[in-house]
């Protein structure tokens, strides 16, 4: 343990001689957007190291990727107003066919009685 904590401050000073700047970032969840869908990493460690006035961010932890876009399920909630859950399986299910999902799942949700008067 006491050889590990010096290799950290070798390394750490000898940055420190080549002007490279660490920071710690403390996040939650990391979300990169691609066109096949999204990828998640929950309690990831980030770290920023700025490299001749440039920002490199290093992340690590378990990444789960999902084949549905965030802003996609968010839109369909919106229009349906179904969980986030119902949301994913739907869409999932119809191949990313957003409008058919949103007419599929307004299908099953009940119809609001009118009031006599």
């Amino acid at each position: 343990m006491f050889e590990k904590k010096t290799n950290e401050e070798k390394i750490q000073a000898m940055m420190k001689r080549l002007n490279i700047n660490i920071e710690k970032i403390d996040a939650q969840e990391v979300l990169i957007k691609t066109q096949k869908g999204d990828i998640v990493i929950s309690a990831p460690e980030v770290v920023k190291t700025a490299i001749m006035g440039r920002d490199v961010y290093q992340v690590t932890g378990r990444a789960n990727e999902t084949a549905v876009n965030e802003d996609d399920i968010t839109f369909v909630m919106k229009k349906t107003g179904k969980d986030r859950n119902t949301v994913v399986k739907k869409i999932e299910e119809l191949d990313n066919d957003l409008s058919q999902a949103i007419i599929e799942l307004k299908e099953t949700t009940p119809k609001k009685k009118k009031r006599s008067t």
